[in-house]
């Protein structure tokens, strides 16, 4: 990892007004927080198919590029990788922020390459990257209650008491992704995973 390569943060989500506050959302708020940490705003990058916002995270920070696709979740990757490579950003800088089931609500993970675990997004930006030795920060979510599809509980908005807790989530999920642009993957989780 090239210490003045840029890095890129995708924050994966559904584009439209109908799907703002459902989990699978997630990312896209995690990405607003920290265009608004850097002093930065979205403007959309049409050939693109994605908003960008560029700035940088901690005093003196390096470059970051934050990207939110503007195709649906199972289409993330073609954005990503353009923009990864306009910007020659090294797949190890790329951070991608999503909903995560298999981490209880409330909590954040990092972690390095590894699998899907069914998530559309991360599928189509493996696939596109031709890697998947990008860094993720994974939001819990939880499991659905009862027998609830997967899909359809994240693609449903979070529930009232959620809400109470939401921007607390985003907020440290925001402070995963400043860490390991700053510090590196294991600094973050060595810091952040017995939260």
């Amino acid at each position: 990892m090239s210490d003045d390569a840029p890095w890129l943060v995708v924050g994966l989500g559904n584009p439209g007004r109908e799907y703002a506050g459902n989990r699978h959302n997630v990312g896209f708020m995690v990405a607003d927080l920290l265009a608004s940490r850097m002093g930065a705003r979205f403007g959309r990058a049409k050939r693109a198919q994605t908003e960008v916002a560029e700035g940088r995270l901690g005093f003196g920070g390096p470059k970051v590029i934050l990207l939110k696709p503007l195709t649906y979740m199972n289409l993330s990757g073609g954005p990503v990788v353009s923009l990864a490579q306009f910007f020659k950003v090294p797949v190890a800088n790329v951070i991608a922020v999503h909903d995560e089931l298999d981490v209880p609500f409330g909590q954040v993970r990092a972690k390095r390459g590894g699998g899907e675990g069914g998530h559309n997004g991360l599928r189509s930006m493996s696939k596109s990257l031709a890697s998947k030795e990008y860094a993720r920060v994974r939001v819990g979510v939880g499991r659905p209650p009862g027998r609830q599809e997967p899909a359809d509980y994240v693609l449903s908005d979070f529930s009232a008491a959620e809400r109470k807790e939401l921007d607390f989530l985003v907020d440290r999920a925001a402070d995963v992704v400043e860490a390991i642009v700053v510090e590196g993957v294991e600094w973050a989780q060595n810091k952040y995973h017995g939260i």
